[in-house]
């Protein structure tokens, strides 16, 4: 029979090797101070889109991971409208997804904040505000019980599915997160960014409710990792990194549930995981770390709020091809204009002349690597 790290008679005194992911730790603590400085280089509008991006990207990947497909478009306005932030005409929200949003930005932004038991039920009933999970319907402000027998963690298909390990009886959930939350809210010396880890380890082994505990644990993690940063402003994302290799992720929790409270090489893993998503940001913030590199390499020359607006479109995502049709369209001016704008921006050497020409004469930005 399968012993689980919560039945063993130390749990949850965790313990590991310190001075082997003293490397490691260094190496991500170098990362997030990088990632940061260079991000408060960027600008208020620019960091501002940083952060809906990865907030967004967050909140999606994190749901992904349980199986729950979120529409982006929808979490992301529901991300300005609570952060304040004009993004022009935005899509209106599902409730799940407003629930999601509400419990992310609840994590990161009011990082600071003690987490209670109150806080984590406030959190689940975000996360299922019908009280349903697809079509059962579960415990919401409420520990889970054992009605329908242990709660074992499982992933794959229905029908299909794989058995990485069974959470502590329900009898004891009470005494589970009041011992979590105790840690949790206490400071001790161990390093923000290790604690991040031994907190989404410890939530995720707890597992208190019926559903949404992955989601509520990814959400402490970067609860904490915020903290470790003295930052509500997010500019990497763990849970999509996580996504990217779910395989690996369910293997090493099935491997640290079955193992000893050593967690060394669960938290290897974890500062792994972490050093990727870090790495992964020119990614996932490509677009704004392209507009960032271009308005620094022309920041002593003089544009128009019209080439401005264009030049920020071509940037980002454009569909199509540049006309001045289009462009006279776009920033609201007559055609005479939008030539004007045009062909100053190409004896500037910014846009280049599509092959072709006559009346569908079209345009592109320079590719410059410097961008």
């Amino acid at each position: 029979m399968t012993t689980y790290i919560h039945q063993l008679p130390d749990w949850p005194r965790f313990s590991w090797n310190e001075k082997g992911l003293s490397r490691q730790l260094a190496l991500v603590r170098h990362r997030q101070g990088r990632l940061i400085g260079h991000m408060e280089a960027l600008g208020f509008s620019l960091r501002t889109e940083a952060v809906l991006r990865t907030l967004t990207l967050d909140i999606v990947k994190s749901s992904e991971i349980e199986g729950s497909v979120l529409d982006a478009v929808e979490v992301r306005s529901s991300i300005a409208r609570r952060l304040g932030v004009d993004i022009g005409a935005t899509a209106p929200a599902s409730r799940d997804v407003e629930g999601v949003v509400e419990m992310m930005l609840d994590a990161t932004q009011n990082y600071n904040k003690p987490l209670t038991k109150e806080r984590l039920f406030a959190w689940h009933a975000s996360l299922f505000p019908t009280g349903r999970s697809g079509m059962s319907r579960i415990k919401v402000n409420a520990w889970r019980d054992d009605s329908k027998g242990p709660m074992q963690v499982v992933s794959g298909p229905v029908g299909q599915e794989r058995v990485h390990f069974e959470a502590p009886a329900a009898s004891r959930l009470e005494q589970e997160v009041k011992a979590f939350l105790d840690w949790f809210n206490t400071d001790d010396d161990t390093d923000l960014v290790l604690r991040a880890g031994i907190a989404h380890l410890w939530f995720v082994t707890i597992h208190p409710f019926d559903d949404g505990n992955g989601r509520i644990a990814r959400a402490i993690a970067d609860m904490t990792l915020a903290r470790s940063e003295a930052s509500s402003q997010r500019f990497y994302s763990m849970s999509a990194q996580i996504r990217n290799e779910r395989d690996i992720y369910y293997d090493r929790l099935e491997q640290t549930q079955q193992g000893t409270l050593d967690i060394t090489s669960y938290l290897e893993w974890f500062l792994a995981c972490l050093q990727r998503a870090l790495a992964g940001v020119d990614d996932t913030l490509g677009t704004v770390l392209r507009m960032a590199r271009f308005w620094d390499t022309h920041a002593s020359e003089t544009f128009n709020l019209r080439q401005r607006l264009i030049l920020n479109r071509l940037l980002e995502s454009f569909e199509g091809k540049l006309t001045s049709t289009k462009w006279a369209k776009l920033s609201k001016c007559s055609q005479d204009t939008a030539l004007r704008d045009i062909l100053d921006l190409v004896a500037r050497g910014i846009l280049v002349k599509d092959p072709g020409g006559g009346r569908s004469t079209s345009y592109s930005l320079r590719n410059d690597t410097s961008w």
